[in-house]
């Protein structure tokens, strides 16, 4: 069984609770539940991590090249500007592939979310679907791993 990991960045705890209409009104934690029930479906094992802290999301991209067949990444705000990031996915790409994903249309908001600093390093940019677009990443990782 492959076994992914969906990773969360800053404020994206707060789903369902902040912006409701951007980001939908369920949380975090129902998002995640629905899935690991989507992923198992498709045969993946799903494993999930949040931070609020950039240090904390580049060891779990590190760990993830030892861990995990496949990322999904919601880096929130750190998309915009985390070369840190950037250079910590891009250091373990080669051995675990990456989608990007972010439930609104980051090219739909604000001039500074339109560029992602990951999307290069990543194998996709799925973006606008709410919390479909975290499925589609699924989708897409399997049929590539």
């Amino acid at each position: 069984m492959k076994k992914i990991l969906i990773l969360n960045g800053p404020n994206l705890n707060m789903t369902g609770i902040r912006k409701k209409d951007v980001y939908g009104a369920e949380t975090l934690k129902q998002i995640n539940d629905e899935l690991k029930l989507y992923a198992k479906a498709r045969g993946m094992k799903a494993d999930f991590f949040q931070s609020n802290h950039e240090g904390d999301i580049i060891d779990a991209i590190h760990e993830s090249k030892d861990a995990y067949d496949g990322v999904v990444i919601n880096a929130g705000a750190y998309t915009h500007y985390s070369y840190a990031i950037r250079d910590a996915i891009e250091a373990v790409s080669g051995f675990t592939p990456f989608v990007e994903v972010h439930m609104s249309d980051i090219n739909a908001r604000e001039d500074f979310r339109k560029v992602s600093v990951i999307t290069d390093v990543c194998v996709k940019q799925i973006c606008g679907y709410g919390k479909d677009s975290y499925k589609m990443g699924i989708d897409l990782l399997e049929e590539i791993l």
